[in-house]
């Protein structure tokens, strides 16, 4: 009977008497236990041997390892592999146990030498970079698995269908802000979210444009037929909900009044319809408390820009439903801090029943808006203050217009005209207006150190802001629009810049929407398939309308969209670690914000159809931010609209990192070459429409 072979033993047949049968079984049993130990003692010090594997590969030769017959040579012999293992693991020992003695002997040195002062402050961060270190580790180890092992994100509750990053009215309240701090934007205490933001139940795509600019789905938007419905101002009463829809073009008098509104306006300022507005130098308004938007999207067929600003709501929310009709917006208000954007930024300011008592708060609400108008520019203001006769409250009203236009006097503003309840001032032109003053006569001219041209959450101030500007240049003396976008070379000296450095950037950025819409094209084509119904796929430009720039530099990415003449406006931000070209981009015609990305964009979820980001990662990679990509990625995914874009071009390293991370957000991505830069890739990704997961 044959038994089967154990290592160690011969391969001959056993078949000799008792004796040779009791040696056999010592021996098996003896080297049974030798391996026991071997094998206990592998468990208990994996990293050790490891070490020893690295040290003595299985692979390396030694005059120890096999004997002729291919089987190991005795264990217990002298010079053994388990003798050697054993002097490894002692020496290994010996080093780990020196080196925790170094360690905890270092760190009571170190913490005796804390003085009481300095070890406070170190506790009061602590847990913060506790908790900083951990996710840094965490992101590294799981992207060391690939990308086909990362965890995919969970979708987020119910409650974060709208949410947006540092606006909870109730926490702060809960925190002691107060006197309208309670409002505005705080995001020191916002927690990241790592979460999909999935889109409410019945949501759909929004209708190309300029389709879309006129009609939207009911579901993308937070508001409810009775506000639809409710009187309110007069862009809010244009609507008409017709279904699952909210229709703008209605043929009712409602609609008529907008374009007489604006024609209204032109002929206070002295033109004969808005058409002229830009031959007076107007190409960008700033439209505090929109409505719904329907005063710019009236203006941008007369090639005027309009940025909407408003509080963040809850529900019916002014900027939502903008952005939605494919306008330009983000969520700003004017309460305690300055806004965000440099001094000298607008042609126009436009308040039509916007809520602001600009008479409040000794006038400051009237300086930030004069530090934000270029000289020349235009506040034009609708309100019911303004034409109090047979209105109950004529006393109060007029102490309050009487006000307003003695302090809009003390800023050098010519009332040019007034209609009604419509009143138009222009910005004076020259500084030498405010010297020219009578002394003690309105607010004094700010400080070099209280007038900052790009403030970042500062308050109100109580002066006259941006008369030091290089760029004190009256609107009617720049080039008109469109020639406007293209600086000239006194204008580009004013920001430091040579022309040769402003036309490569051109240039490099016309050839590169070139690329990204040759790259676009046939994926739209073949991943969109037309739904039932649908004509076939129009070009790229149809399905694109608003466009995030998340590394905007001089705004090349924008103006080349437009000379290629792809319908969209674009929102081009610049990081706060980045050189601060907005005013430049302002000063071109175009819209944009300074912002920090560690922070939540001032925007609502699903609000735009493409994000570019061109240097944006080796940007953030390059200093010591207190976020991480998965924070940037998550941002990303939740202004990201359902089937929308994100394009990333940077450095073959990180393009490969943001790929892998990608596969957390279920985004279809893919990377690409680029024939003029061999270290740097582009990625393209696509976001899914998810559905929200079955209860």
């Amino acid at each position: 009977m044959s038994r089967p072979l154990h290592r160690g033993s011969s391969a001959a047949r056993i078949s000799g008497g008792s004796q040779d049968l009791w040696d056999s079984q010592m021996k098996d049993r003896s080297e049974k236990e030798d391996l026991s130990r071997r094998d206990s003692s592998d468990q208990s010090y994996p990293p050790l041997k490891f070490a020893s594997q690295l040290l003595h590969p299985s692979n390396s030769p030694s005059k120890f390892t096999n004997l002729e017959n291919g089987f190991a040579s005795d264990p217990c012999s002298a010079g053994s592999p388990r003798k050697r293992h054993h002097l490894i693991m002692l020496a290994l020992r010996s080093s780990l146990f020196l080196i925790v003695i170094l360690a905890v002997t270092g760190s009571l040195w170190w913490t005796i030498s804390i003085s009481t002062s300095s070890r406070g402050h170190i506790n009061q961060h602590y847990k913060d970079l506790h908790a900083r270190v951990l996710s840094d580790l965490w992101d590294i180890g799981e992207l060391s698995l690939g990308p086909t092992k990362l965890r995919e994100l969970e979708a987020c509750p119910d409650e974060f269908e709208n949410y947006v990053p540092c606006y909870n009215v109730s926490e702060n309240v809960a925190l002691g802000y107060s006197d309208g701090n309670e409002f505005e934007r705080h995001c020191g205490h916002s927690v990241k979210q790592h979460c999909l933001v999935v889109p409410p139940t019945n949501y759909k795509i929004p209708l190309r444009w300029p389709t879309g600019k006129d009609i939207i789905w009911v579901p993308n938007a937070k508001i409810t037929a009775q506000q639809v419905l409710s009187s309110g101002s007069l862009t809010k009463r244009m609507m008409m909900l017709e279904e699952e829809q909210i229709s703008f073009r209605s043929a009712s008098l409602m609609f008529d009044g907008v374009e007489d509104y604006a024609q209204q306006i032109a002929k206070m300022i002295g033109l004969s319809n808005e058409y002229e507005l830009t031959k007076a130098g107007v190409r960008t308004i700033l439209d505090i408390g929109c409505g719904y938007g329907s005063f710019g999207a009236h203006l941008f067929t007369k090639q005027l820009l309009t940025m909407c600003i408003a509080n963040y709501e809850t529900s019916g929310s002014q900027v939502q439903l903008t952005l939605e009709r494919g306008l330009p917006a983000m969520i700003s208000s004017l309460n305690t801090t300055q806004l965000p954007y440099p001094s000298l930024s607008f042609d126009m300011l436009h308040c039509l029943r916007c809520g602001i008592d600009w008479d409040q708060k000794d006038g400051k609400y009237l300086l930030e808006a004069d530090r934000v108008l270029k000289p020349g520019g235009y506040f034009v203001w609708t309100s019911p203050i303004t034409n109090a006769h047979g209105n109950t409250r004529i006393k109060v009203y007029k102490k309050r217009w009487k006000f307003i236009q003695d302090f809009a006097e003390s800023l050098c503003w010519e009332l040019l005209s007034q209609q009604d309840e419509t009143v138009v001032w222009k910005k004076t032109s020259k500084t030498s207006c405010y010297s020219s003053r009578n002394p003690g006569l309105g607010p004094p001219i700010c400080s070099k150190a209280q007038d900052v041209e790009s403030p970042s959450y500062r308050p109100l101030q109580g002066c006259i802001g941006g008369t030091r500007s290089k760029r004190w240049i009256p609107i009617e003396e720049k080039t008109t629009w469109p020639s406007r976008a293209n600086l000239n070379v006194t204008e580009l000296k004013l920001y430091g810049l040579h022309p040769e450095d402003f036309s490569e950037d051109t240039d490099n950025w016309k050839a590169a929407v070139r690329e990204y819409w040759s790259l676009l094209s046939p994926l739209i084509f073949s991943d969109h398939p037309k739904r039932p119904g649908d004509e076939d796929p129009s070009p790229p430009y149809n399905m694109v309308r608003n466009v995030l720039d998340m590394n905007a530099h001089f705004g090349g990415f924008n103006a080349a969209l437009l000379e290629a003449g792809k319908f969209v406006w674009v929102m081009n931000v610049v990081p706060t670690g980045a050189p601060n070209y907005l005013p430049m981009i302002l000063d071109r015609g175009l819209v944009g914000v300074r912002h920090d990305w560690c922070e939540g964009f001032p925007t609502y979820p699903r609000t735009y159809d493409m994000v570019h980001a061109s240097g944006l990662l080796s940007l953030e990679n390059s200093q010591n931010r207190r976020c991480s990509m998965l924070d940037l990625f998550a941002e990303i995914d939740r202004i990201l609209r359902p089937e929308g874009w994100a394009i990333f071009r940077d450095t073959t390293s990180l393009i490969e990192s943001a790929r892998a991370l990608s596969t957390r957000f279920k985004w279809d991505a893919r990377v690409i070459g680029i024939e003029s830069n061999t270290d740097e890739r582009l990625l393209i990704c696509q976001k899914p429409f998810l559905k929200k997961p079955s209860s």
